[in-house]
């Protein structure tokens, strides 16, 4: 029976919590189609996650060429793209097959982190704020998308970051997202551990380099020597 849904989890050495990750999947299963694409682990990753996902895929790593290889092996006729780090809400899989169904291409969820720090709920305020103003989707938000859709922009651009911001500007062209105001529950980890303010000061000078015309792999080296 072909699934309704192709979920695609890019990781690599996510051992630590891909199984958590993975279990609050389960109830999905029976009509979503679970995909690991990993990107060359030297973990236990794929091994934890073999038994919780229908297929582990191995992928050159790069989190654009393991999402794309994911959705090359995927069976539904919608897919989306969820971080290793990220909790979908309730009743994810019904809102995303509506809003497909009611016309919609491609969309995202509202973002929220697993901290109750005060900061926290103004970053991802302020990161729903702009997606919704700009029609740009981050992957933390869980993007959904059309395969009819996705195969019309080429899918995600294999390059080494901001490939949800390239995408974004792609799908735009063939309409709106649908941004759905349930909330995606995603690890404040990266913020944590490099602090918070640096984070955002490094986000936004990665992201207005890359307006400018940066070359993302050189923007990918900088961003990566952090974690």
């Amino acid at each position: 029976m072909k699934p309704r849904l192709s979920i695609v989890i890019p990781a690599i050495n996510e051992a630590a919590q891909i199984a958590n990750t993975l279990q609050a999947l389960q109830p999905l299963r029976n009509d979503c189609e679970l995909l690991l694409a990993d990107g060359g682990s030297d973990d236990d990753s794929p091994a934890i996650a073999a038994p919780l996902v229908d297929e582990v895929l191995h992928s050159s790593r790069g989190r654009a060429r393991q999402m794309n290889c994911g959705a090359e092996q995927a069976n539904a006729d919608v897919l989306l793209f969820l971080h290793a780090d990220t909790r979908l809400p309730g009743f994810a899989v019904n809102r995303i097959l509506q809003a497909i169904d009611g016309g919609y291409r491609w969309g995202r969820f509202d973002v929220e982190f697993d901290s109750q720090q005060l900061i926290f709920k103004l970053i991802a305020l302020m990161m729903n704020w702009r997606s919704r103003l700009t029609g740009i989707a981050t992957g933390d938000q869980a993007m959904f998308i059309s395969r009819q859709a996705f195969q019309a922009v080429g899918g995600f651009p294999e390059i080494g970051l901001m490939e949800d911001i390239a995408i974004s500007a792609s799908l735009k062209k063939l309409g709106k997202p649908c941004c759905l105001t349930d909330k995606v529950v995603t690890s404040a980890r990266r913020w944590q551990r490099h602090g918070i303010f640096k984070t955002i000061l490094l986000m936004w000078r990665l992201r207005l380099a890359y307006f400018f015309g940066a070359d993302p792999d050189d923007l990918a080296a900088r961003y990566y020597r952090r974690s």
